[in-house]
């Protein structure tokens, strides 16, 4: 299933940025719910349900959240295809800061089986997981983790723009071309630690944070201690989805395009011995990061017609 853009869309940074500025998804409005944690928290969810036996698990990438166009985009496609939905805010995001002083990251699989549970304990017979960027390293991660004891209702995942390698994406984020893409990172985590620093100044320093001009050095500060981590190696090495792919036992779709600016070399893995059996990489030539911009009369990007095309083998 080729994508083949129009030639002004074959470039990466143009399909990075354009559905952020100009795509707008009308799809109905969700019911929300409150999904309380074992460590006095909250994971705030967002329901599509049409009385579907079948459901889809959505997981945004960094900074994103369930109202994102990406994640309403494929959310439409799955519901007009007789799934469920359910996409999901992880601690932080979607508007709502989180009660302790941790918040996210790319391991936090924790909170993914937790959704994944909640959802499947609603009745359904069948789930299909869904994640963008670094939602989709935790649900690569989830399921190599779970690997043959994950619940046999999960029937596998597709994926995009996947900073498997979280180490080599750093260090692709942090070159002087990706500045835009980092500053605008580093502005949303800003105003987040600002917040956390007012309601726990014991344990959350902001002074210097305008000084942070990478991942490297915001992990280090922040990501890392407060989640557990010696520091950012240790973090990376330990959340990578790369080092997990050979263990998940279910079908698995990563779709990397071969244009995306976020991504290292190490995130394209090739060899059966780092994909397993069950996980295959596609990576269209262009795509850039999240992007995979269509413009057809029914609204839909490329990314969701492989999810759907997906997701039909899968029940097949």
């Amino acid at each position: 299933m080729d994508y083949k853009p129009p030639l002004w869309l074959r470039n990466g940074h143009i399909q990075s940025i354009w559905p952020t500025l100009f795509r707008k998804v009308t799809i109905m409005e969700p019911e929300r719910e409150v999904l309380s944690t074992d460590d006095d928290d909250e994971l705030h969810l967002d329901w599509y349900r049409q009385g579907s036996d079948r459901l889809a698990v959505l997981s945004h990438g960094l900074e994103g959240h369930s109202q994102r166009p990406y994640m309403q985009g494929l959310a439409r496609a799955l519901l007009n295809e007789g799934w469920d939905v359910l996409s999901w805010n992880f601690r932080s995001c979607g508007g709502v800061m989180n009660r302790q002083p941790r918040f996210y990251h790319s391991g936090a699989t924790g909170d993914l089986g937790r959704v994944v549970t909640h959802g499947l304990g609603k009745g359904y017979k069948t789930a299909f997981l869904c994640g963008f960027s670094m939602g989709g390293n935790l649900t690569l991660l989830y399921l190599g983790q779970k690997s043959e004891q994950l619940d046999s209702r999960i029937c596998g995942a597709i994926t995009y723009s996947v900073p498997c390698d979280l180490a080599g994406s750093a260090d692709t984020l942090a070159l002087p071309s990706r500045r835009i893409y980092m500053r605008r990172f580093l502005r949303d985590l800003q105003v987040k630690m600002e917040e956390k620093a007012r309601r726990f100044p014991d344990l959350i320093d902001v002074n210097g944070f305008e000084n942070i001009r990478s991942f490297h050095e915001f992990d280090d500060r922040y990501t890392a201690p407060l989640h557990g981590f010696r520091d950012a190696q240790d973090y990376w090495a330990n959340c990578s989805a790369l080092w997990k792919l050979k263990d998940i036992r279910v079908p698995a779709l990563i779709i990397n395009a071969a244009d995306d600016p976020f991504l290292s070399r190490q995130c394209f893995p090739e060899s059966r011995a780092q994909l397993g059996a069950h996980v295959r990489l596609e990576s269209p030539r262009w795509g850039g990061h999240v992007g995979f911009v269509e413009h057809a009369r029914d609204g839909y990007y490329w990314s969701e017609r492989r999810a759907v095309a997906h997701a039909a083998a899968l029940l097949a």
